[in-house]
């Protein structure tokens, strides 16, 4: 008999999951960059990449597994593992809400259950600016953490690159921030009181939004260009330190694949040509998008997490998603004397716990909920040596 993909992946999944619910709970969380079975399957099913950061996550492929079997309309075989989030997760309060004008400038959003304005967690998917979407984060720990723990939640689309250059991509997500503190009463939010984070995409855009200066306009016709677009603290899971692309070479070592090339500079940055490249305002552009450049003192402090492996680069998706972007943003932070916490494979050999409990401590720490507001026990972040 001749199994379908789609069936091959169930059967693969269920191994893992099942390997997973039963490691011991000191272990570290397995990754496609420490396990080879996972590796195989994000090679071959790369959309069970969930939030299309380039790595795959044991929980990743349990809901990836948990979709397939809903969709071919059966039941879960296996019982859901202690400290495992239910797949499908809480209905959002508000679903598909515009916050600008493209058809992809639309939000979710989970009201906390509190009395007093509650703090904000905003997610921003992965996939490298051209594929993703907000519904991947339904059913994860963080989501349903923060819902616990008195935090409200959203999760928001953008334009992709075919859409819109970088430099306006991000530009949507500000104006996402924006929007929601433009909601403050009707959401009961507290606007004073807002992070986001991501995987790859949604990480480094996150690190943008925490650095850059607020892009605020008491005078703007519209409203919601009126209201603050900082963030109280942000996180950061597979993420870039950088998209000046120029810098990539210094910050992590010479591309697997050959030399930069020109077309990627051009069409990052929808360059009409090369000698559209070299103008003080494309100058200007790139290095607006340097995430490490624009790290000063007072901003927001930052988590920082990392899967894979401080070697050479060995692939473009090893390349793109480095340790070394993660280690010059702990630096220059560290330098500049803003609060930074550093998660990268080696702290979780050691047994430091996954990164989504340690990214939702984090998050609890910093928005600093009323004890009247929260509703669960989180642990104590603790920061990491630098190994």
């Amino acid at each position: 008999m001749r199994l379908s993909p789609q069936r091959i992946l169930l059967l693969a999944l269920a191994g893992l999951f099942l390997a997973a619910a039963t490691a011991p709970s000191a272990a570290a969380a397995p990754t496609s960059e420490t396990d080879a079975r996972l590796k195989q399957i994000l090679e071959r099913f790369p959309k069970a990449d969930l939030d299309g950061d380039g790595v795959l996550t044991a929980d990743e492929a349990r809901q990836a597994r948990q979709r397939l079997v809903e969709r071919r309309g059966g039941e879960s075989a296996e019982p859901q593992a202690p400290g495992q989030s239910d797949p499908r997760g809480p209905k959002p309060t508000a679903e598909n809400v515009k916050y600008g004008p493209h058809e992809r400038n639309v939000l979710d959003f989970w009201k906390a259950e509190t009395d007093a304005p509650a703090p904000l967690v905003v997610f921003i998917h992965g996939g490298g600016f051209v594929g993703g979407d907000k519904s991947k984060v339904r059913g994860n720990k963080v989501l349903t953490g923060c819902l616990e723990a008195g935090i409200s939640f959203a999760s928001i689309n953008y334009r992709f690159r075919e859409h819109a250059p970088i430099q306006d991509i991000v530009r949507d997500c500000a104006r996402a921030i924006q929007f929601l503190r433009t909601k403050a009463k009707e959401w009961n939010i507290d606007p004073t009181r807002v992070a986001s984070y991501g995987g790859s995409a949604g990480a480094g855009t996150s690190l943008w939004l925490a650095f850059h200066d607020d892009l605020a306009d008491p005078d703007a016709a519209d409203p919601v260009l009126r209201q603050s677009s900082r963030l109280t603290c942000a996180g950061c899971l597979n993420g870039q330190a950088s998209y000046d692309l120029r810098e990539w070479e210094t910050i992590v070592g010479p591309p697997p694949d050959g030399a930069r090339k020109e077309a990627e500079i051009l069409d990052f940055y929808h360059f009409k040509d090369k000698a559209a490249s070299e103008t003080p305002e494309a100058e200007r552009i790139m290095k607006d998008m340097s995430m490490l450049s624009l790290i000063s003192a007072g901003d927001s402090p930052v988590f920082l997490f990392c899967a894979g492996p401080n070697t050479d680069p060995k692939d473009r998706g090893h390349y793109v998603h480095h340790p070394r972007h993660a280690i010059a943003i702990r630096d220059r932070c560290l330098a500049m004397k803003v609060g930074v916490e550093c998660v990268l494979r080696d702290d979780l050999a050691k047994g430091d716990g996954d990164q989504d409990a340690r990214l939702l401590a984090f998050f609890i720490k910093h928005l600093k909920p009323k004890p009247a507001e929260v509703k669960a026990d989180a642990a104590q972040v603790t920061t990491p040596g630098d190994e």
